[in-house]
């Protein structure tokens, strides 16, 4: 019976040990507490992560009052009339924004590079201001330099203004071409995200329904026709609401263009083939055709170029093609007065655009 009773006794204490065991390993485990050198007990901290500004991380951040920072996300809205100032940590630094600021040369914008950081202040934004801006590190190797496109830092500002649900437009009558082949965006862009944004056709009367595939809206761009056809031409408007009146956008005509991108399509004509000398007129054409939007020029070559006086002139118009297509028509008119017999020879136009050009002659 005693020796039972001692072997349940070192069978308890054996278990015991084990217990004890397992807890001080689980508690060595944890790392709740441990030891420092100097034998005191400290409790465990996690370690803080140093912002060093790595990729993903923006370095694109407003100033705030009294010396507080806030990193701005891709969307960010903010009231019209307050100063703005931002920041992009970085000695070499680029920037950009809505273009407009440029194009009007506007006083209330000022960028300044320190040691640190770049700053762009904007004084007394309002609803027109509203668009992309972005900051990125600017990389040089002796005096060449570029963008570094792996630090580039945006954000979409808003700024929101009840009395102007639509960011406004230097003109109230826009053109959008239709091509098949891209998509088509008209630009009615809000000032508030949370707006409520509908397309309508003026004739016949009919709010066109956005689909989510064939026609969506980004409030950032506008509406965004994928696949453009000939019936979707028209005069178009946008309708935005949020809690008050509805506001209504700029009106929009869509055109569908017939001339895919290229090269302009040119051809030449005199007057006449055969003039008298002394008193006769000499006019030849040189017609262009390409998209709507596309700047065409034209330059000449001619007998007696060095020496002979002679009137170039040119016009553009957009010219429909049948079937609800429209081409731009851009001509140059070169004119002779009191032709002599030295003007006898070759007439050489070439016309070029973005994508290449075209060279044609006629002989006199």
């Amino acid at each position: 019976m005693k020796l039972w009773l001692v072997l349940c006794l070192a069978l308890l204490w054996v278990e015991l040990q084990n217990g004890d065991c397992q807890q001080v390993k689980r508690r060595k485990d944890t790392g709740e507490n441990r030891i420092k050198p100097g034998g005191k007990r400290v409790k465990g901290r996690i370690p803080k992560l140093k912002d060093g500004g790595g990729r993903g991380q923006s370095l694109l951040t407003q100033v705030l009052e009294k010396g507080n920072f806030l990193r701005l996300g891709p969307s960010t809205t903010l009231p019209p009339g307050r100063n703005m100032e931002l920041r992009c940590k970085g000695t070499n630094m680029g920037w950009s924004y809505p273009s407009y600021l440029d194009t009007f040369n506007d006083s209330r914008l000022s960028i300044v590079q320190s040691d640190r950081y770049s700053q762009l202040i904007l004084t007394s934004p309002s609803a027109a201001d509203t668009g992309h801006y972005s900051c990125w590190v600017i990389v040089c190797d002796g005096t060449e330099c570029e963008k570094d496109a792996e630090r580039i830092y945006a954000s979409y500002l808003y700024f929101t203004d009840r009395d102007n649900l639509f960011v406004p437009s230097a003109t109230h009558f826009e053109i959008v071409y239709l091509r098949p082949d891209r998509a088509a965006v008209l630009p009615c862009r809000v000032t508030n995200p949370q707006a409520r944004v509908t397309l309508h056709r003026e004739v016949p009367a009919e709010e066109i329904l956005s689909n989510g595939t064939l026609l969506t809206y980004d409030p950032t761009k506008g509406f965004i026709l994928r696949s453009p056809t000939v019936d979707h031409q028209g005069v178009f408007y946008c309708k935005a609401v949020t809690k008050g009146t509805p506001q209504v956008s700029n009106k929009y005509l869509l055109l569908f263009v017939e001339v895919p991108s290229g090269a302009p399509s040119v051809s030449l004509e005199g007057s006449m083939e055969t003039v008298e000398e002394g008193g006769d007129r000499l006019n030849i054409t040189c017609t262009a055709l390409g998209e709507p939007e596309e700047e065409v020029s034209f330059s000449w070559t001619y007998p007696g170029q060095a020496r002979r006086p002679v009137h170039i002139q040119t016009s553009m118009r957009l010219v429909d093609r049948g079937t609800g297509r429209t081409t731009r028509m851009s001509q140059s008119f070169l004119i002779i007065d009191d032709v002599e017999r030295s003007d006898t020879g070759l007439y050489v136009c070439t016309a070029k655009n973005k994508h290449g050009q075209t060279v044609v002659s006629t002989r006199l």
